[in-house]
């Protein structure tokens, strides 16, 4: 399991909460998106990756994958 620094999520986002509900948010995407693959085994060869969605969901979120707005408390 990769490490994660806070350090490197605060350069992405304002704070660590707004860190944690963007990543949460994107570990339901990607746990949706798993379980349609995990549907479609009986009917195609679908290889899923098997590392856990909440740290495929951090990464996402550290490289800059996930696109996010403030709707309130903008400071920017």
């Amino acid at each position: 399991m990769p490490k994660f620094s806070f350090e490197e999520l605060d350069k992405v986002t304002q704070n660590r909460y707004e860190a944690v509900l963007i990543a949460s948010q994107r570990a339901r995407l990607i746990n949706s998106l798993r379980l349609a693959q995990l549907e479609r085994m009986a009917e195609e060869d679908v290889t899923i990756d098997g590392r856990k969605v909440t740290s495929l969901a951090l990464l996402d979120v550290m490289d800059g994958k996930v696109k996010f707005r403030r709707e309130h408390g903008e400071t920017e």
